[in-house]
């Protein structure tokens, strides 16, 4: 267990190892297994880059050699705010690979929230694009490379047919090294040997802004969230998953997102923008089941659809993140405000005999987690709260991660029933999450009563 964090109590691994829930894999070796058993079937789709399983993963082998050439090591961490990019999927899984641990940062997060998180972390690198938005992240990593010794490798993610303004490799005064992500590639070496009860990552805490929390998660405990989250959303060898950058990161990356994707064998198509127009047009290009998305933006892309005219037929199940469908519209559509966005807030998994459903132990504390010398302690994991719920077929299941919510289904074709369905959910005194059928009536079954 990396020094700094609070293990899981003995008597709960055990009991997890027991029942099946954790199978003592690492995240980017269950990425290895995909590709051995999916090798030439489309894992990653963004606009017209298409990976197999088999490119995906030497892809990956080839960026981890070039991490640790580069001078990374095992178990130092590498802050990582990337885009919505095929580079953020490879990047993540190559630091695994390489030994080292990335944490998540949302590329719209600027400097409090990143400096912030690197110091705690004492982050050896960081991974981000040279200019996004107008907003120059080679810059604000040069700042905390001046003030923090212990950041010396940031690597510069530069879209497709475009030249960094910086050149190539450079060293600032601080002795800090910069190197084009695109250069960071060498031919594999030997895997290293890891424990999967090891910290995999760290994610941002959903619940603060300006001095986030972070919370580790381990390879066991995040693989079995992943799983149980595919499983519970019926996913599949065929199903395509829509991962938006409007939806909340740890909705697109584990439940079940890209990562649940993946292990099931299915395609991930990530969308660049995350506008109503452009989501819309990918269900209906790459024929996808399953997507993330906003609550606040649902209403977006119901009043977009009678314009788009896209065909989603495909679609079985639309996901929503925590959150009202009622909030303030969003003034600019693939760009948020810093204090507007979510890190995460961990999937809980509790004492269920079946991995197949979610854990009730609601509320309940995890050991609290030190980080980093400096930082006072916190609680490693936020108090459960409702994460997802899913629409599968002809069955709704309202079972969210540390909760089970009871609330009648919406009407999907007007945001007025919107409104008042969350009005009736506030007056049971029920904070609910929906997942909507709303962009095919024609299959669309309405339930009477959920839980």
């Amino acid at each position: 267990m990396l020094d700094g964090c609070t293990p899981w109590p003995h008597v709960f691994a055990e009991r997890y190892r027991a029942a099946g829930h954790w199978r003592g894999h690492t995240l980017d070796d269950l990425l290895r297994g995909c590709a051995l058993r999916y090798g030439p079937r489309t894992a990653l789709v963004q606009g017209d880059t298409r990976l197999t399983y088999g490119q995906l993963n030497r892809r990956v082998e080839r960026m981890a050699a070039g991490f640790r050439l580069r001078g990374l090591r095992p178990g130092q961490r590498v802050v990582v705010q990337l885009p919505n990019v095929p580079e953020l999927v490879i990047t993540a899984f190559a630091l695994m690979r390489a030994g080292t641990i990335p944490v998540f940062c949302p590329v719209t997060h600027r400097e409090p929230q990143v400096s912030h998180a690197a110091r705690v972390t004492e982050a050896a690198g960081y991974v981000g694009p040279s200019v996004h938005d107008g907003f120059d992240h080679r810059r604000l990593a040069a700042d905390i490379a001046a003030r923090w010794p212990f950041l010396r490798r940031v690597f510069t993610y530069e879209p497709p047919g475009t030249a960094s303004p910086y050149g190539g490799l450079a060293t600032d005064a601080s002795g800090c090294h910069y190197f084009p992500l695109a250069s960071v590639d060498a031919p594999p070496d030997r895997p290293l040997v890891r424990s999967a009860d090891e910290v995999a990552f760290f994610l941002l805490a959903a619940d603060t802004t300006d001095t986030p929390r972070l919370v580790p998660r381990t390879h066991d405990d995040y693989a079995c969230q992943a799983r149980a989250a595919a499983e519970a959303a019926a996913l599949a060898e065929d199903d395509v998953y829509l991962a938006a950058p409007s939806a909340e990161f740890t909705l697109t990356l584990g439940c079940p997102g890209i990562i649940g994707t993946l292990m099931a064998g299915g395609t991930v198509v990530q969308a660049e923008t995350g506008t109503p127009a452009e989501c819309l047009t990918l269900i209906e290009r790459e024929r996808v089941t399953h997507a993330s998305l906003a609550p606040a933006d649902a209403r977006h892309w119901l009043r977009e659809l009678p314009a788009n005219g896209a065909d989603l037929g495909s679609l079985r199940l639309v996901q929503l993140g925590v959150g009202s469908a009622e909030g303030p519209p969003r003034k600019s559509w693939g760009r948020r405000r810093p204090a507007a966005c979510s890190g995460s807030t961990p999937c809980r998994r509790g004492r269920s005999s079946s991995p197949r459903r979610p854990s009730r132990t609601a509320g309940r504390s995890r050991p609290t987690t030190r980080s980093g010398s400096s930082t006072p302690r916190a609680r490693a994991y936020p108090r459960a709260s409702p994460v997802n719920s899913w629409s599968v077929g002809r069955t709704r299941c309202a079972d969210t991660i540390g909760h089970r919510t009871s609330t009648r289904v919406p009407s999907p074709t007007t945001a007025t029933s919107v409104r008042e369905s969350s009005r009736a959910s506030r007056r049971e005194g029920t904070k609910v999450t929906e997942a909507y059928r709303a962009f095919n009536p024609s299959t669309f079954t309405k339930e009477s009563q959920v839980g």
